[in-house]
């Protein structure tokens, strides 16, 4: 993923249902997050189509440096993607990352903590 200023980004963000970000500058496994969301599942913003069902991030999968990946309530599991969700989802990341880019230019990071 390219920031604004061409860099690539190395981290993994993962953007919470409240819209928080959270970062890691190493790959982690889906478990380590999963446990402390036991309510949520994981989906890349790679896989997510309207009207299909978001696939969940396997429990022992490692999460990719350069990835956006979502948590998302477990009662959406079995419920097809609206418009409206999507939308939703992709007004969190841009306002979770474009916070997390002003933060960046004035020194300051968020990271995941674990």
């Amino acid at each position: 993923m390219a920031c604004k200023d061409g860099s690539t980004d190395n981290s993994v963000s993962i953007i919470h249902l409240d819209g928080r970000l959270q970062r890691s500058r190493q790959p982690i496994k889906a478990s380590h997050v999963l446990s402390q969301n036991p309510k949520c599942f994981l989906c890349s913003s790679e896989s997510m189509y309207i009207d299909s069902h978001m696939p969940h991030v396997p429990h022992e999968q490692e999460l990719q440096l350069g990835q956006i990946y979502f948590l998302m309530p477990l009662s959406h599991a079995h419920i097809p993607l609206s418009l409206h969700d999507l939308c939703g989802s992709a007004i969190k990341a841009s306002a979770a990352l474009g916070y997390y880019g002003k933060s960046r230019s004035m020194g300051k990071m968020t990271s995941f903590s674990g």
